[in-house]
């Protein structure tokens, strides 16, 4: 007799297959619901998507736990960063000034989802499913347009920003040096995030923009995007070449009211995209997606012998857990979102003299530098 489900997730991106590899890797047997979109074959995918993610060092510890942490032409160590104002100010952040490794790395998006869909074939206790399943808890990885919370009634409340994101990739004539670069200009926000390697020149491009001129961009003739890009970005590479197609969206802050709860097929929560989404420009995104991963399966994991997966005080638990961490990392991005896409002069004028102020400050700035890397406590030092 086939063993009953333990969990069902709905959603087979990167969040929802790194949890349940981590569940199987504790015995718990997993239905993982794909929907059609991840059917694409490899090579489409590779040739389809321009997303890349920072890392921070939590998540690339949760995804080395069930060895899918990509090779070293695919997961890029960024050793510094960084971030120009319109008027001059600048500040930077330098992973040696850390004592750390790298300040995140730049994960080439399909070479990660290829490794986690290998691992999950390879892996019993999951198996991979066209519909859902029933079982004792259900976890809702379907990003921010989820149906099921749709179908259970959960509010979504969302902040709509006025801009659309532009991502696409470029070759330029100089390497990165694994720097990441971010400029912030006229209510622009413009990042270089370096891929290909620790020698390579190939940067992911995340431009947030108007949608108007997202969408002028995206169909514009590739000399002059390239053109227009290269003014942005000060030709600080030499003159980029588009080496991929350009896909734009709209951008928001969006929370879920209630993250968990019990419906008609059983106990649920959400996590990832269908529990909250933030603006790209801390990248912090998949990050939290991922911390969702870790909490859940601590919690899971570390449940008294009694208690069922689906036992309603744990899931309480785990909901209030991430709200409390999403009230820090959302509202604070969303402060700096409005701060530095602001236009007004004296606004302007008062965020140079702060980034100036902010690069000066010394044990704060490595604090934030550290808090952005997923690190906590004092700086490891050898």
């Amino acid at each position: 007799m086939t063993r009953p489900f333990d969990i069902c997730i709905r959603g087979a991106g990167i969040v929802g297959r790194t949890l349940a590899l981590h569940l199987a890797g504790k015995q718990l047997r997993v239905a993982l619901v794909a929907p059609a979109a991840h059917s694409v074959p490899p090579d489409e995918a590779l040739a389809a998507d321009v997303r890349a993610y920072a890392l921070s060092l939590s998540s690339r510890q949760l995804l080395e736990a069930v060895r899918c942490w990509p090779d070293a032409q695919h997961a890029t160590p960024v050793l510094s960063m960084q971030v120009h104002n319109d008027d001059g100010a600048q500040v930077a952040f330098d992973a040696a000034q850390t004592h750390s490794e790298a300040l995140n790395w730049i994960v080439d998006v399909p070479a990660l989802e290829a490794r986690l869909a290998d691992a999950v074939r390879f892996q019993p206790l999951i198996e991979v499913c066209d519909e859902p399943k029933p079982a004792a808890l259900t976890v809702v990885c379907e990003g921010k347009a989820s149906q099921s919370r749709q179908e259970w009634g959960v509010e979504w409340e969302v902040t709509p920003y006025d801009q659309w994101a532009l991502a696409a990739r470029v070759q330029c004539e100089q390497a990165h040096a694994q720097v990441a670069r971010q400029w912030f200009n006229k209510g622009e926000i413009l990042a270089f995030l370096p891929l290909g390697g620790a020698d390579g020149n190939l940067c992911a491009v995340v431009w947030s923009v108007s949608p108007q001129r997202a969408q002028a961009l995206q169909t514009a003739g590739e000399e002059d995007f390239c053109r227009e890009l290269d003014l942005a970005s000060h030709g600080v590479l030499g003159a980029a070449t588009l080496t991929s197609a350009r896909k734009v969206w709209p951008l928001q802050q969006a929370l879920a009211r209630r993250w968990s709860g019990v419906s008609q097929q059983g106990a649920w929560v959400l996590a990832g995209d269908a529990a909250h989404t933030v603006h790209p420009l801390a990248g912090q995104g998949l990050n939290m997606g991922l911390a969702d991963v870790a909490e859940l399966v601590a919690i899971i994991t570390g449940r008294a012998y009694w208690r069922s997966v689906g036992d309603v005080r744990l899931l309480r638990q785990y909901e209030r857990a991430r709200k409390a961490e999403f009230a820090v990392m959302g509202q604070g991005n969303d402060v700096l979102q409005q701060l530095f896409t602001n236009r007004h002069p004296v606004v302007q004028a008062m965020r140079g003299w702060g980034m100036n102020r902010f690069e000066a400050s010394g044990p704060i700035k490595q604090w934030v530098a550290r808090r952005a890397m997923g690190a906590r406590g004092k700086p490891k030092t050898d």
